[in-house]
């Protein structure tokens, strides 16, 4: 079965680094977690094992179990969603197939028990208490607070989306068939208990989801029960399913999903396009047409596989030389659907520029730099071939906490700042330095200092100290 989480020294588990006492949003009490940054929180979810042993031997390679006989951090466990939790969600418009949906696995298959429009909390309970229905309940960081502040220092921590789902399972009932994920996940047991096995990967890091037959994964090479407080990694591809055993109570655990579409070739894919946009600048070859009807034909000729090959070689080299990668899409797309830093009040510091403003004698300092991204890229606002490189700042500080991983392309929008490719040795001096004078800015006159940073500043970027 998967390795279990050791004692250390006194033969005690090694409790999580200590924290603020802070207010919970169900239970009142100290967080079992440490929230001081974004590396603190993630040491702490896989409390007692080290974050370096994680990377070095789960990460990517095989399943983690950590079992945990801790009553306070099973009860902080708890606090995160509970089934009781569903009839005040449901209160504020939950709707079939949007927020909640409602399945059972019959005969190795799902079978989904979606109502139409909104979702009542006495048809769900009465789904779940007489048909035996799991219920699933998509991105409850949109409402739950606790389960924002995990996540929105998650993604910080892995510079990657963070999602999640809530999945409540009777007793004597699964939700789910045997499947694998395109995700690394992480499962925290809630409430009750429930049995898992899993299987070898068929598709080691999967890069799509997939059910696959009973028949065919063969006998589990993995299998136990979590219980409130336990924690389960896995990698992406790893086969999977789970039950809550009869005679048991209801089974209440939260998936955290993380490293969808974040792979090498994801990244490759992503930075090539502009690797070779600022190659065929220079390299005539690279300007050169394709032969006639090449596109016309049905195989690729061995003259165009030739050609493209050296290229690719061309490309290669000058890779080994470039200290900057024009990303076209990973950054933003990352950005622009991330969680906004958590807020415990009104959020008025994430849109209202606070404190003084700032003059060519202050000194200034980057603020939320993990919610910003800084890239260079052709102008988006030029069509014609001579497009020049503009300097792209994204945040997430203007980010809809209510839409997180729901897919509304329509309702998301960038939120940032362009400077000219001149501005770039000044912004980078902010970046890199714990807090700088403005006046020590690498721009030509005072007057573009002061407009840099008083941009940065009314976007909530910076603060003078």
């Amino acid at each position: 079965m998967p390795k279990k989480a050791k004692p250390t020294g006194s033969g005690k588990e090694e409790g999580p680094a200590p924290c603020k006492q802070m207010k919970l949003e169900a239970a009142g009490g100290p967080s079992a977690l440490n929230f001081d940054s974004p590396s603190s929180l993630f040491e702490s979810l896989i409390s007692p094992i080290k974050t370096e042993t994680f990377f070095k031997e789960f990460w990517e390679q095989k399943p983690l179990l950590i079992q945990r006989d801790d009553p306070a951090l099973a009860t902080y466990y708890g606090s995160l969603f509970k089934l009781t939790d569903l009839k005040s969600l449901c209160s504020r418009g939950m709707y079939y197939g949007r927020d909640v949906n409602v399945c059972r696995c019959v005969n190795g298959k799902k079978k989904v028990l979606n109502k139409d429009g909104k979702a009542h909390f006495l048809q769900l309970r009465k789904d779940f208490d007489q048909k035996r229905a799991t219920i699933q309940f998509h991105q409850p960081q949109r409402f739950k607070d606790e389960l924002w502040r995990i996540q929105e220092k998650l993604e910080c921590y892995f510079g990657s989306l963070v999602g999640s789902n809530v999945y409540i399972t009777p007793a004597g009932s699964q939700g789910l068939p045997p499947h694998y994920d395109d995700v690394e996940v992480f499962i925290l047991q809630l409430e009750g208990e429930k049995h898992w096995r899993l299987y070898h990967p068929t598709v080691p890091l999967a890069r799509e989801y997939s059910v696959e037959a009973e028949e065919r994964i063969g006998r589990p090479v993995h299998e136990f029960m979590l219980k409130p407080g336990d924690l389960l990694y896995f990698p992406r591809g790893t086969i999977h399913q789970a039950d809550t055993p009869a005679g048991l109570a209801h089974s209440t655990h939260v998936t955290i999903s993380t490293y969808q579409n974040n792979s090498w070739g994801d990244f490759l894919l992503d930075t090539i396009s502009g690797l070779v946009f600022d190659t065929a600048k220079e390299d005539v070859e690279l300007r050169t047409g394709i032969p006639r009807q090449l596109l016309l034909q049905v195989e690729s000729t061995t003259v165009a596989t030739r050609r493209l090959s050296g290229f690719l070689r061309t490309l290669a080299d000058r890779l080994e030389g470039t200290k900057e990668l024009l990303s076209s899409d990973m950054k933003k797309d990352f950005i622009m659907h991330r969680l906004p830093p958590y807020s415990a009040g009104d959020g008025a510091e994430l849109s209202t520029p606070g404190g003084k403003l700032p003059r060519l004698d202050s000194v200034v300092r980057l603020q939320f730099k993990d919610h910003i991204v800084l890239t260079v890229l052709p102008d988006q606002d030029q069509s014609d071939e001579a497009q020049e490189k503009m300097v792209y700042i994204y945040h997430s500080l203007k980010n809809s906490r209510e839409t997180h991983m729901m897919g509304n392309e329509e309702e998301t929008e960038f939120h940032g700042l362009r400077f000219p490719l001149s501005h770039l040795d000044a912004l980078k001096q902010i970046w890199n330095s714990p807090a700088i004078s403005v006046k020590d800015l690498k721009l030509t006159t005072d007057e573009e200092k002061e407009s840099l940073v008083l941009s940065l500043w009314t976007e909530c970027l910076i603060q003078v100290v």
